[in-house]
């Protein structure tokens, strides 16, 4: 028997976003068999409805690993805003597909529905259980939540196997049975442990790439400071203590939302080694802009270029010289390249775990008015979310209230509205 399972207005870090895409009705929604053949291919159904313009394939490619990686059977099915109008009726449509799929554990995301984790195995309470973790490892972002669900499960179904061993052996058979439903946790535990400790990995591999960059741009100065003016001493020194700043912070840090402590030094650093750099030879001193949005490593932007990326939506970014030209005539900019998963995408694409690193070069301000709506991985989505917590603000309040109090008004997937 399906249980059906509603998150309710509890993700207060999430946002209430407006969807772009035309309300669907209810005689739109797709056939169940539809559905069907699409979970059964790779267990992710988006509905042709919702664009890779609205939900990129970075948060696709999010939801496909998890299901991948359950331990049971896991399936999403994304559908526009409008296609079912009661939660009885996502219930009912869910039945089946399940029907044609087999047995498992179906995450929903049906527009002003909001999300439906509906599973054959649990019960109302264990489910009740699976909601609560769900949203404390998604850390208020959707997307998140909503791929922390296979392993949740995982926990939940092996700590109801313990208590029903408990409940059927012997006395002399309870250390046992504690033991091995521990080790099931342990292990689910230790999955997600290995994750965030191989994105601290990346994320610092790439930070200490730009420490080592600003170290060698400003050794690079071959400067004598009895031999400058005063100015030109004080941007120098200013960017010596940034650069020491951020070597420090980079050896101190536990966490990957830790880093953006690193990159704000970072930003700091290298504006005052443009500075000095600039007094040395007679310029004029540049103006205080955010990095080139291509590459922080750049320096400081010289001007604002309308950009999109590939499927993406046009937008001002601040760009360096060498970029601005690049992007007015039609050519590629020169991007900062990460390593995920064993490929290459651009920084801004590669997933919520670089999403901090983005916020210490460039603030919370800017970051909304640059990022929404471009195809960004799901790095919106946990800076909407508590890791971006210490750059200011509940961005929740900022885009129109808190999510589940608005939920009618459209879904927020990692940041992007559809």
């Amino acid at each position: 028997m399906l249980r059906r399972l509603v998150v309710p207005a509890l993700l207060s870090a999430g946002a209430a976003v407006i969807m772009s895409a035309a309300p669907a009705s209810a005689a739109e929604a797709p056939g169940a068999g539809q559905v069907a053949d699409a979970l059964e291919n790779n267990n992710v159904y988006v509905d042709p409805g919702v664009t890779t313009a609205d939900f990129p394939e970075a948060e696709r490619d999010v939801l496909s690993q998890a299901a991948a990686e359950a331990s049971s059977p896991t399936y999403y099915v994304v559908l526009p805003t409008g296609t079912f109008n009661s939660e009885s009726s996502v219930d009912s449509f869910i039945s089946q597909v399940q029907d044609e799929v087999g047995e498992g554990t179906y995450a929903t995301m049906a527009g002003s529905e909001a999300m439906v984790v509906t599973s054959s195995s649990l019960s109302d309470a264990e489910e009740e259980q699976v909601r609560d973790l769900a949203i404390q490892e998604g850390n208020g972002n959707l997307v998140d939540s909503l791929a922390a669900v296979p392993d949740v499960v995982e926990e939940q179904e092996a700590a109801s196997s313990a208590a029903a061993i408990f409940g059927m052996v012997l006395l002399g058979l309870l250390a046992l049975a504690v033991a091995g439903g521990g080790y099931f946790v342990y292990t689910a535990r230790k999955k997600r442990e290995a994750k965030r400790a191989r994105e601290l990995a990346e994320i610092k591999q790439m930070a200490a790439e730009d420490v080592t960059r600003l170290g060698e741009d400003i050794a690079s100065l071959e400067i004598d400071l009895t031999k400058v003016d005063e100015p030109t001493r004080t941007d120098y020194t200013h960017a010596m203590d940034s650069y020491d700043q951020a070597k420090s912070q980079l050896d101190t840090i536990e966490r990957a939302e830790e880093i953006q402590r690193v990159t704000n030094a970072l930003e700091d650093g290298r504006y005052y080694m443009t500075a000095t750099r600039a007094r040395l030879n007679g310029d004029p001193v540049p103006e205080r802009r955010a990095p080139c949005f291509f590459n922080p490593q750049h320096g400081p932007s010289q001007q604002d270029v309308m950009w999109a990326p590939p499927g993406g939506t046009s937008r001002s970014v601040p760009a360096c010289a060498a970029c601005s030209r690049a992007v007015l005539a039609g050519g590629d900019p020169d991007v900062r390249m990460v390593e995920v998963g064993g490929h290459r995408r651009p920084y801004y694409d590669a997933g919520p775990a670089y999403a901090p690193y983005a916020g210490g070069y460039f603030g919370m301000d800017m970051m909304m008015g640059m990022f929404t709506g471009m195809m960004m991985g799901s790095m919106m989505g946990s800076m909407m979310g508590a890791g971006m917590g210490d750059m200011g603000g509940d961005m929740g309040g900022d885009m129109g209230g808190d999510f589940g109090g608005d939920l009618g008004g459209g879904m927020d997937f990692g940041g992007f509205d559809f």
